[in-house]
């Protein structure tokens, strides 16, 4: 199974996002979702990319970006407005 990593970034991006948006009172979980997504991506492009402690086919970027998305979405959550 060559995209293995790839497969567990995307379920565990999910399942943060699912988690975040259970912890906050079901607001949207197409925003948690994108939000998620996004800081997955850019955690696997600091990695990867950037400080180049990881290549694609290892395992240890997914850290970086399970990090990433943890961030992302404490930051949708603490910046987004309340109407």
């Amino acid at each position: 199974m060559q995209y293995l990593d790839v497969l567990a970034a995307v379920i565990g991006a999910v399942a943060l996002a699912w988690i975040a948006d259970l912890m906050t009172g079901r607001r949207g979980l197409f925003a948690t979702l994108l939000v998620s997504g996004t800081g997955a991506v850019c955690g696997w492009f600091l990695a990867v990319r950037v400080f180049a402690v990881a290549v694609t086919g290892d395992w240890r970027w997914l850290m970086w970006s399970m990090l990433a998305s943890m961030i992302c979405l404490a930051a949708f959550f603490v910046f987004r407005s309340k109407r």
